[in-house]
């Protein structure tokens, strides 16, 4: 009930090939042991390691201007909306009292 079923597609032909059952992987021989074949052999030593970056004065200069003015560039688009979001309710707000203004005038005509 548990094992899992891999679902059988029929051929073009309409012949469904048969299902194949998983069976326990053995190995062939049993004197295969670690250490016996260079499948198993050790991992290589570690290689040396790798030289560190070096921060030179004009490439620290580079990044930091770089930073600035991405902070810039993001800062002001970030206003830029702001200030769409506050004229668009500014604009409703005005259009909402004249429109109030010429209800109440025609009702009290």
């Amino acid at each position: 009930m548990f094992t899992p079923r891999v679902p059988t597609n029929p051929a073009p032909t309409g012949q469904v090939p048969p299902a194949i059952t998983p069976t326990a992987i053995t190995h062939p021989d049993p004197t295969h042991a670690p250490g016996h074949c260079p499948c198993h052999a050790p991992a290589p030593a570690p290689a040396a390691p790798r030289p560190t970056a070096q921060i030179t004065p004009t490439g620290l200069i580079t990044v930091a201007v770089g930073g600035t003015t991405a902070v810039l560039v993001v800062g002001a688009v970030l206003v830029s909306l702001l200030l769409a979001v506050a004229l668009t309710g500014v604009s409703l707000a005005i259009c909402a009292l004249v429109i109030r203004s010429l209800v109440t005038q025609t009702k009290q005509r």
